[in-house]
């Protein structure tokens, strides 16, 4: 079903280059962001204690920093609801192998005279733990990079996988200066939203390449520049549907999902909207700077079919015994 339909073809390719002025911005902010301030590793990355704590009336935060002081354990401890005003969750750099007790022992006792409260549970992840869950997740990454390289130069061709990279790349790293600027720790279920933006913003680009070598294909232009520009508008309507689909799912996530998913969300968000806007102007212009030839493509299909022609002749003529 066409929701949208288009009388014209938009100059996107024409865009391009205020487009990836914008993107390098974006890019340098970001990378001075993560030099700068860094990221914030939490308690899966950098190892720690978290103990989420339930009261029967709205928790007494300030009171429980107060209760807090002067116990070396919860030195740099931070406190914060967790989905309502009744919970919370206290983040501590201390773990199992720094303290001789039970953590979850140790914050009961100290929030006594606090109200009354629940602990409801204690996550302890030691510093080792924590140092091979980083290892890991960015292996994980550098992995799907590798993986989506050598698909995308199989299916399409060199400059397609090349373009589809730089995307990539592009998207994960705004998404990360994001994920500084608001001060968000960066947990497992943070690289889980970076693998996902991965798989969304490919998709998204492997739909408009697929259109674009479908022009290239059928000649409609031998001008590159008009046949992307042609293809990204026949993929428009899908990629306008789709994004605002997700946004609007992601987006709800984000406001009404509790504080659990926050920063799967708002990583989520802020891939949704790179992804949408890197397919069209980010990965189809780096074909246009690469050098990529509609008549260079049309001469290496054209041999390829004659190859393939004459292995067909070969195969013939020995089914029928010629030699």
């Amino acid at each position: 079903m066409e929701f949208f339909k288009y009388t014209r073809t938009f100059n996107f390719m024409g865009r391009s280059k205020g487009a990836m002025a914008f993107s390098i911005a974006i890019l340098l902010a970001s990378y001075v962001l993560l030099f700068t301030k860094g990221l914030n590793y939490g308690v899966d990355f950098a190892g720690g204690t978290v103990v989420q704590v339930k009261y029967d009336t709205v928790a007494p935060i300030d009171k429980m920093r107060d209760s807090f002081k002067g116990n070396d354990i919860f030195n740099g401890a931070s406190i914060s609801e967790f989905g309502s005003p009744e919970e919370v969750i206290i983040r501590m750099k201390t773990s199992s192998g720094n303290v001789t007790t039970d953590v979850g022992d140790i914050t009961r006792e100290a929030l006594k005279g606090s109200g009354n409260f629940e602990i409801r549970r204690v996550d302890i992840v030691g510093p080792k733990v924590g140092n091979e869950l980083k290892e890991k997740g960015i292996m994980s990454l550098v992995l799907a990079a590798i993986g989506i390289l050598i698909y995308v130069a199989f299916r399409f061709e060199w400059r397609f996988a090349v373009a589809s990279i730089v995307a990539l790349v592009h998207d994960i790293s705004i998404a990360l200066g994001a994920i500084t600027l608001v001060g968000l720790d960066v947990n497992l279920d943070v690289l889980a939203a970076l693998l996902t933006i991965l798989g969304y913003s490919l998709n998204d680009t492997i739909i408009v390449f697929d259109r674009i070598r479908e022009g290239v294909i059928k000649g409609r232009s031998r001008d590159l520049a008009d046949t992307i520009n042609e293809s990204v508008t026949r993929t428009l309507a899908r990629t306008t549907l789709t994004s605002l689909t997700t946004f609007f799912v992601v987006f709800t996530l984000f406001m009404f999902g509790g504080e659990i998913i926050h920063a799967f969300a708002f990583t989520l968000l802020v891939g949704v909207v790179v992804g949408t806007y890197s397919s069209i102007f980010v990965a189809s212009p780096i074909l246009l700077w690469f050098g990529f030839s509609v008549k260079n493509y049309h001469n290496k299909l054209a041999q390829k079919e004659q190859r393939n022609t004459e292995k067909q002749r070969m195969r013939d003529q020995y089914d029928s015994g010629v030699v």
